[in-house]
């Protein structure tokens, strides 16, 4: 008897440990930027005299969609977007005029999320970059192009600078989770990538559950590409993040040895400073296009 009710016991925590399993995925926000329909996204710019266009890019057997706004004449800020979460996570930039009459902003679906195969995530960081890299591409008048990543979108820019360095002018880091060391491999995460709890999960978050299992592992094989980096990097990270360790700054300014640093600490901040203080964000990039046009220049005299 005693047994059998220590088995009831374990199966009912079982079935209780699924429930809140469940409802700490679907409830918990994790840089989660529910994707915008596209008849949301007309009525954001209705008013507006300068709309974004859309495109899709393929490489490496992947399909990128992605938004644009700014002519294609002026120097690319290419932003990237954590997890889950699609291009809009950043669609107030598209309406900073100081922004795209000076550059061209892109925002990008990572693969796997919004209107880039949905539902078939892209575990490889290596492989995002590549499916990403030809929207760096520029016209040969125009300096390199800006990275923005947050979150997972830090990593991916990363990536990007490591694996095309000449086609990245700088980096934009927005708690990122770029340390190895500091991803915490979540109990529920294992549960949640197993039958049948990942089919009852909406797309976004089983691709994102399925990602973030797979980052540290990426992030590991990043660790000695890091000394390759030698273009300006911001890294703007919150103190109260606990979505993503405060360390993670430290750990960008020890491995960015051959490149200039800034980092930014914010008090009292969270993971969410592209809704909270995107401010900061449009003063980095506006600091490295400034400072990229000047190398530019500098670089173009005989």
């Amino acid at each position: 008897m005693i047994r059998f009710l220590r088995g009831w016991t374990t199966a009912f925590r079982w079935r209780i440990g699924l429930v809140l399993l469940v409802l700490i995925i679907v409830l918990l926000p994790q840089c989660m930027s529910i994707r915008m329909s596209d008849k949301a996204i007309a009525q954001y710019f209705a008013n507006r005299s300068v709309k974004p266009t859309f495109g899709t890019v393929s490489n490496n057997g992947h399909t990128v969609h992605y938004a644009r706004i700014g002519a294609d004449s002026l120097p690319t800020v290419l932003f990237i977007h954590g997890s889950p979460g699609s291009w809009d996570a950043f669609i107030g930039f598209f309406t900073d005029s100081s922004l795209y009459n000076h550059a061209q902003l892109i925002s990008v679906d990572r693969p796997g999320f919004g209107k880039s195969e949905l539902g078939r995530p892209e575990k490889s960081l290596q492989a995002q970059a590549a499916a990403i890299a030809p929207l760096l591409r520029q016209k040969p008048a125009t300096p390199k192009p800006i990275v923005v990543g947050h979150s997972l979108g830090g990593p991916v820019a990363v990536r990007l600078a490591m694996d095309y360095p000449e086609q990245v002018g700088g980096l934009v880091l927005v708690a990122p989770s770029i340390d190895p060391d500091l991803e915490r491999g979540e109990w529920y995460r294992p549960i949640g990538a197993a039958f049948p709890v990942r089919y009852l999960l909406p797309t976004e978050l089983d691709v994102s559950n399925r990602e973030i299992m797979a980052l540290k592992a990426e992030l590991q094989a990043m660790r000695p590409l890091w000394s390759t980096i030698r273009v300006p990097v911001t890294v703007i990270q919150g103190t109260e993040d606990e979505l993503v360790s405060p360390d993670n700054a430290a750990f960008a300014r020890s491995m960015l040895q051959q490149a200039t640093v800034t980092i930014q600490m914010i008090p009292g901040m969270n993971h969410f400073i592209p809704w909270r203080r995107p401010d900061l964000i449009r003063t980095a990039i506006r600091q490295q296009l400034s400072t990229n046009q000047s190398n530019f220049s500098t670089n173009k005299q005989p």
